[in-house]
């Protein structure tokens, strides 16, 4: 299946393209690089349509673009650390964001240490196997890391609390090791993946 890497739709519109719902359903940006760049919107939407895999591009009212692709592509490896923000090591209960965060990060690694163990297939990462309602929403978190970046005030403490939240719940609700007698399949590949780049995101230790 065709994606379409951030990368390229920042590099037609000039600037990272913002995430847009939920992503449960639909994998959306919006961005108003036309209105920035002073192009004519339809302009830009058809060099966008142009990239392989986008499935379609909005021009609505105000000149933005929505742009929607069939899976959120290579945000995978595109993930980078984020500086971790002086939180109290202490308490080590859910109210503590810090506790949230490292927990995440913790659990992350576990888990790459986990697909070892029981011999997860490491080969092709295949993206649009992310289709899972909890593994989106940690996909739509990941989204936003390339405009945050861009930000002079990009609100890091509250965006790691959301991205390890997401991860918690797909954690728990979507295992990305094999449990039981379930044999590894390529969908645990693509998962575990997906925890190394959360990983890779959040700060933390390797066990907590």
């Amino acid at each position: 299946m065709a994606t379409v890497p951030i990368i390229g739709l920042t590099t037609v519109l000039g600037e990272p393209p913002a995430p847009d719902g939920t992503w449960e359903h639909e994998v959306a940006y919006v961005s108003a690089a036309a209105l920035r760049r002073r192009v004519p919107p339809d302009e830009l939407a058809a060099r966008v349509r142009e990239l392989a895999g986008v499935t379609s591009v909005e021009v609505r009212p105000g000149g933005f673009l929505r742009i929607v692709v069939p899976v959120p592509g290579e945000l995978v490896e595109q993930a980078e650390p984020v500086p971790e923000p002086d939180w109290p090591d202490f308490p080590r209960t859910w109210d503590n964001p810090g506790f949230v965060v490292r927990y995440a990060h913790a659990r992350a690694r576990a888990v790459q240490r986990w697909a070892r163990d029981l011999e997860v297939p490491q080969g092709t990462f295949r993206p649009e196997l992310l289709d899972d309602r909890a593994h989106r929403a940690v996909l739509r978190v990941l989204a936003e890391l390339p405009g945050r970046r861009r930000s002079q005030d990009p609100g890091w403490e509250r965006y790691l609390v959301r991205l390890a939240l997401a991860y918690h719940d797909a954690h728990e609700q979507a295992p990305a090791v094999p449990r039981g007698d379930e044999e590894p399949s390529p969908v645990h590949t693509a998962r575990v993946r997906l925890a190394q780049a959360v990983a890779t995101v959040l700060p933390g230790p390797e066990r907590l």
